[in-house]
């Protein structure tokens, strides 16, 4: 059995993914064993995880849901009490059927002929965004235009006010600090008086979306409009309406899931765009280029790094003996970077094919809900851009987070030159 290199510590991530300890655990023969003991701040005495870091185990752990669980421990990288797993279970930490049946609520707003009704609106909203950001000559693209836009889509998606839009980027910050080793909140922000533990992220924001999101449901409940509260609120599936709790834990992932991991990606591949300006140049030329730039900036950015599995059985994966109970962990941070799957996968090239990038999960039922809007909202902001001529240069590092679970930028400034 190998031991892995620590990859969980919070800190290792202020200087981007550790893209060599993951190529090292890919090198070694089967899985390697990833003790908890061996990270900064871990609970002690928990024991560890397989880490699965190459392309085809990944697809193989995503794909077989019956055996690798996502309701049985959740898919936190770290153990919850029995309490707390209940509290906060959503559809990502369910299996089939309660997984199905949730997945079914809200699956047809998801669709790709359902998403192209928001392409209008997200292209006046990008347009508007990216004229606001070449207007002031550049600066801080996180706050000029990737956090700003995937907030705004989901947010008329399911129907929440527009002018709540500060609000919900400032509770999905601070949700990302929950994944950080440290919390600027305190425990009772927001009027919260749950346990933190209790909730999603361990943080009070959680506690705030929890109760912005019941408030909008009982309005919805009485003032119903064609959104996808509303169907939340009165949908029901195999003749069963969602709990109170589920209500609560799918507008909260909704949210967050809706707005963080399109924002990463639209960071990431800003900061590629203005790093690789032969790879724009190469768009410019040849805009049917658009959906494969729009997949490379999905592999190399890879928004959420992990999501972690339960054996319900006795198994094996790359030749490595699971047992039942043991704890896997997918490593999309590594899997996207394997070369058996890539050439030369850690340059950034728009017009790479085939591209079976796993930054929507490693495949099977889990399959990422929001990935034909994401992909949506990504070629839009780079249509928009080739249509106003904008090019990017980077003018400072990347302020990034402090967290294992999602790859994420508060800030980074760069210049709009035309």
């Amino acid at each position: 059995m190998s031991a892995a290199p620590d990859v969980t510590t919070p800190a290792l991530y202020l200087d981007d993914i550790p893209f060599a300890r993951f190529a090292e655990m890919r090198k070694t023969d089967g899985l390697a064993w990833h003790s908890y003991e061996t990270a900064t701040g871990s609970p002690p005495g928990e024991g560890g995880f397989w880490a699965v870091t190459r392309h085809a185990d990944v697809a193989h752990v995503g794909r077989n849901a019956d055996i690798f669980s996502s309701a049985v421990g959740h898919t936190n990288l770290w153990d919850l009490e029995a309490d707390a797993l209940e509290a906060r279970r959503s559809i990502i930490d369910s299996d089939a059927p309660d997984h199905t049946r949730l997945r079914r609520v809200v699956s047809t707003a998801f669709t790709p002929k359902f998403i192209r009704e928001w392409e209008t609106i997200t292209r006046t909203l990008a347009g508007n965004l990216l004229d606001e950001f070449v207007a002031k000559g550049g600066g801080d693209w996180v706050s000029a235009v990737a956090a700003p836009l995937p907030i705004q889509v989901i947010m008329a998606i399911l129907g929440v006010p527009a002018e709540d839009g500060d609000f919900m980027i400032e509770l999905s910050n601070y949700m990302v600090e929950g994944t950080t080793d440290q919390q600027s909140l305190p425990d009772d922000a927001y009027g919260n008086a749950t346990p933190t533990r209790l909730l999603p992220f361990g943080s009070p924001a959680s506690h705030a979306m929890y109760e912005y999101g019941e408030k909008l449901g009982r309005l919805r409940a009485s003032e119903p409009l064609e959104d996808v509260v509303t169907r939340l609120v009165f949908a029901e599936a195999d003749g069963v309406k969602l709990t109170e709790n589920e209500f609560k834990n799918f507008f909260h992932v909704l949210v967050f899931a809706g707005n963080e991991t399109t924002r990463t990606a639209l960071t990431h591949g800003a900061i590629a765009i203005a790093d690789h300006p032969a790879e724009w140049r190469k768009l410019h030329a040849n805009d049917d280029l658009i959906t494969t730039a729009t997949e490379e900036i999905l592999r190399w950015s890879t928004p959420v790094l992990h999501m972690r599995r339960t054996a319900t059985q006795d198994t094996n994966v790359a030749g490595t003996a699971i047992a039942e109970g043991d704890k896997v962990v997918m490593w999309y941070a590594s899997s996207n970077r394997d070369e058996a799957v890539w050439d030369r996968p850690d340059t950034f090239d728009i017009s790479r094919s085939p591209n079976p990038h796993q930054a929507f999960g490693g495949g099977g039922p889990h399959f990422c809900l929001g990935a034909f809007l994401a992909r949506m909202e990504i070629s839009v902001v780079l249509e928009e851009m080739l249509a106003r001529n904008i090019n990017l240069e980077r003018t400072s590092e990347p302020t990034r987070v402090a967290s294992n679970f999602v790859r994420g930028v508060l800030a980074v400034d760069l210049a709009a030159v035309r």
